[in-house]
Parts: C-alpha cells; sequence; structure tokens
C-alpha cells in the first residue's frame, strides 16, 4: 500500500477476509502488534505483524505481510493473497490489541490517571500498519456498537460536536492484563518513570489483584518510595500479600519512622514477623520508634539524620555528604554533637556553603539549640515549628542524646490546624 489509510481495531474486527478469487477465506479476530526498536519507524512503534483469523472453528495467527486493507467510503475491505502461519515463539513476543488492550485500563504518562481503552486508532503507510493511538472517548464506545456516525449526525442539528479523546501510543502504558506471557517487566517499563506519588494514585485506583501485579514488578527502592505515598490501608494490603521476605527487603529501603507508622497499623504476629525478617539494625530502629506512646514527640521523628563532631572541618563535611548522597530531608538542619552524642549546635546548607572549607563545624554552629525532648506531646512541635520556622527540630531524650529530628513535612496538618485555631 502506498497511500495513508487510517482505521479503527473496532472497524476491522469481524471483518471477513477475502482471496484473490473473491470467497470468503475467514473472519478477524484480533491484530498482532511488535514494537518496532527505536529509530527505524515512529508513528507509534507498534507495528501490526499479524492477524488472529477465525476459520470455520480454528482461530489462528498469521503474517500480516500478505494481508491488504482498502478503504472506501468509510467501510474497510481486507483481502489476503497468502495464509502464513506465525511461530509461537513470535505471537508470544507482540501484543493482541483486542485481548490486551481494548477495554483494559491503561496509564496515561502525560496526565499520570487510569483510563480505560475503548478503541485503537491505527494507521498504514508505505512501511507498514502501526497503532498509533488510543481512544477513551464516548466516540470510541459508540463507535464500538455501530452509532457513532448517526448519533453524530444527529447533533450536528444542535451544533453539538462529541470531542475526541486519543492519547498518542508513546504516552500510554497497559498495566491490566491477562495475559500471563507478557512479561511484566516488558510491559510496565514506562510505568517506572512516574513520581512515586503518581504511581500510588493509580495503585488506589486498581482492583487488589492489578495493584499487586504492578507493585512486585517494582525494583525495592522504587517500591518503597511508592509505598510511603501509599494511604495506610493500602499500605498494609500490599504488604499482606507480598511474601514475607520481598515485603522486608522493601520495609529496610524505608526511614524507620514510616515503617512503623505502617506496622503500628498491621496486626502484632504480622507486624513481629517482618520485623523478624528484615536486618538486625533496622529492625531495632523501628521497634524503638513503636515504643514510643503514640501521642509522643519520639513516636513521629526520624531517626535517619546526620551529625558531626565540633571539630570536623567543613571541607570534610562536604566531602562526607556528597559521599552519602543523603535524602533532602536529611539536608534541612545539620547538627553537631559531642562523643556521647549530646546535641551542642545546629548549623544548616548556607551556613555551610559560605564558610571557609578549612574553618571547623564548631564556628559556624548555633549553639544553644531549639530542641524537642522525645518524651514531650505530639501538640508541642506544631508550635515550636511555626515560631522559629524550623524545617526540622533535633529531638533528644532526658540526657539531650541526639535521638532524631521531627521533620516539619511530617507535621504539616498539625501545623495548618494551629495556625487556623490562632485566628479563630
Amino acid at each position: 500500500m502506498t497511500s495513508l489509510t487510517t482505521f479503527y481495531l473496532s472497524g476491522i474486527i469481524g471483518k471477513e477476509v477475502f482471496d484473490a478469487d473473491g470467497k470468503v477465506i475467514g473472519v478477524i479476530r484480533d491484530l498482532l502488534v511488535f514494537a518496532v526498536p527505536s529509530g527505524q519507524n515512529d508513528p507509534g512503534q507498534q507495528m501490526v505483524t499479524g492477524v488472529k483469523l477465525r476459520i470455520k472453528k480454528d482461530s489462528r495467527i498469521y503474517s500480516f505481510k500478505t494481508f491488504r486493507i482498502i478503504k472506501t467510503r468509510e467501510v474497510l475491505n481486507v483481502s489476503c493473497s497468502e495464509l502464513i502461519e506465525i511461530e509461537k515463539e513470535e505471537s508470544e513476543n507482540g501484543l493482541l490489541l483486542v485481548e490486551n488492550i481494548l477495554d483494559r485500563q491503561i496509564v496515561d504518562l502525560n496526565g499520570r490517571k487510569l483510563v480505560r481503552v475503548n478503541d485503537v486508532r491505527l494507521v498504514t503507510l508505505p512501511a507498514g500498519t502501526f497503532a498509533i493511538a488510543v481512544d477513551i472517548g464516548i466516540e470510541g464506545l459508540l463507535r464500538r456498537i455501530g452509532i457513532a456516525i448517526p448519533i453524530k449526525r444527529f447533533l450536528t442539528l444542535f451544533n453539538i460536536s462529541i470531542p475526541a479523546k486519543f492519547i498518542l501510543w508513546d504516552d500510554v502504558q497497559a498495566i491490566d492484563f491477562s495475559n500471563l506471557n507478557i512479561k511484566l517487566s516488558k510491559s510496565y517499563a514506562k510505568l517506572h518513570t512516574l513520581h512515586p506519588s503518581d504511581i500510588a494514585d493509580i495503585l488506589e485506583d486498581l482492583g487488589k489483584k492489578s495493584s499487586m501485579s504492578v507493585f512486585s514488578a517494582l525494583d525495592e527502592e522504587k517500591a518503597a518510595d511508592v509505598l510511603e505515598e501509599l494511604e495506610p490501608h493500602a499500605q498494609v494490603h500490599i504488604l499482606e500479600n507480598l511474601p514475607v521476605d520481598k515485603a522486608a527487603d522493601v520495609l529496610e529501603k524505608m526511614p524507620a519512622d514510616e515503617v512503623a507508622d505502617i506496622l503500628e497499623e498491621m496486626e502484632d504476629e504480622k507486624a513481629e514477623l517482618l520485623l523478624k525478617e528484615m536486618d538486625m539494625e533496622s529492625s531495632q530502629e523501628v521497634r524503638e520508634l513503636l515504643e514510643y506512646p503514640d501521642n509522643s514527640v519520639g513516636s513521629l521523628m526520624s531517626t535517619d539524620f546526620i551529625s558531626f563532631m565540633p571539630g570536623t572541618s567543613v571541607g570534610d563535611v562536604i566531602e562526607e555528604l556528597r559521599a552519602k548522597k543523603p535524602e533532602p530531608s536529611e539536608l534541612y538542619n545539620l547538627f553537631v554533637t559531642e562523643k556521647n552524642d549530646e546535641l551542642i549546635g545546629t548549623f544548616n546548607l548556607r551556613d555551610l556553603v559560605i564558610a571557609d572549607p578549612k574553618s571547623m563545624v564548631g564556628d559556624i554552629m548555633k549553639k544553644e539549640p531549639v530542641f524537642l525532648f522525645d518524651n514531650q506531646k505530639v501538640q508541642d512541635i506544631a508550635e515550636l515549628v511555626s515560631k522559629y520556622n524550623l524545617l526540622a527540630v533535633p529531638v533528644v531524650d532526658n540526657n539531650e542524646q541526639l535521638q532524631g529530628m521531627v521533620v516539619v513535612d511530617d507535621v504539616v496538618e498539625d501545623l495548618i490546624t494551629a495556625r487556623r485555631t490562632k485566628k479563630r
């Protein structure tokens, strides 16, 4: 074929295929697409390579190379010069559009949301036939049941149009599969590019079975980031349905305070099982946090913080931070302690950047730092953070030994409530 022909999956499924003599060979049941390597052909890069054809009571997949689609006045006619059956291995590496895409939930990578596929748009070029977009609009549904054209004609009498809703193939990622031949690592490749909070939103909209499939396909680092963003009930569901060793590996990648919050929502026996499976150091940190009463500062503090001795040079601090690559929240406030972990000062990144690399931490630190005791009430956090405009507050025990820090992100709701109360 030398001219461009656009058509829809719904328009070709169920079509009879004719041979050179005009006799019916069979009926089209599905189209097989295969991802073309980047740089060869670009319209969606999902080339149609096969046709699932029902001949009498038998359905098989044949090479698309011998098929010809002609579009005349919006009517599709399909012919085939020769039936060449595709090898099983080749068909398993492809994607059947009706079986795996139509009516399935997909991720709109641009919109970061779940949508449902009502139809698939294809185009035939000299280089081949490609799936280029999915139709997620009402028109796609009307087209499926064969009433799109009369409905659109009727609506034009009232100057009403049905808005088209397409998503280019490159901007979607199918995630609700029933075909076990499709490998998760391949199917969810694009999903990994999303922000953890976007993936969390998608998981919460999915059914339990599909959400587990998607989460299980994430690597441990990504899974930990996503788990932090989920609602408590979703966190518990995920952990209870993962193998214990896999769940423990993910929890080890998370901040201890986040893990403690999740385990508090679980049954004691299941929480203990996970704690025993985690490595000793991570497990011990979480156990210590779980011992704090719910309404205490200690129950909210993070044990991931960075501290230095007063005799450490600014240059050495910078080198250590480069080596550790800490999380952004760990840099909200940096602490200075004596050998017995007694808190004696704080400094921030600005203090560090403008200081002479040869100067000592003790020279740039703010003495007599503001802090919270681990046994103080949670309500005290909001007042202190508001008063001193802090991003993170050090937490000490009764001996003023540094135990952790409370990050403003964790108490933002309390801060908002406190400010509303003051205004009243």
